[in-house]
């Protein structure tokens, strides 16, 4: 399995519109994307500004696809100006 970490620092100013745009395309992810096994978000207990994305895919190539699908790109186009920073790693499950 292919495991997406996204680490975002959203602007203290966007930080509560963000949350419900990052749940609803989690959601869509899950429901439209097949190749899209869990997506969770997390916030920092500390740092409501601080969000952590764990994603799981069948491969790169469901990931390309979740990167290339409406919800997403109307999400990143919405939230894009609301992000300070965003980090992304790839990693691979061990089973």
């Amino acid at each position: 399995m292919y495991v997406v970490l996204v680490e975002f620092v959203i602007k203290p100013e966007h930080t509560a519109e963000f949350r419900p745009a990052m749940l609803a395309n989690a959601k869509a992810s899950l429901e439209k994307e097949p190749g899209c096994h869990r997506f969770d978000v997390c916030t920092d207990i500390q740092d409501a500004g601080k969000i952590l994305l764990y994603e799981l895919y069948s491969g790169r190539a469901s990931f390309d696809a979740h990167l290339a699908a409406p919800h997403y790109l109307e999400f990143d186009t919405k939230t894009k100006p609301w992000v300070e920073r965003k980090t992304v790693s790839f990693w691979e499950l061990t089973e």
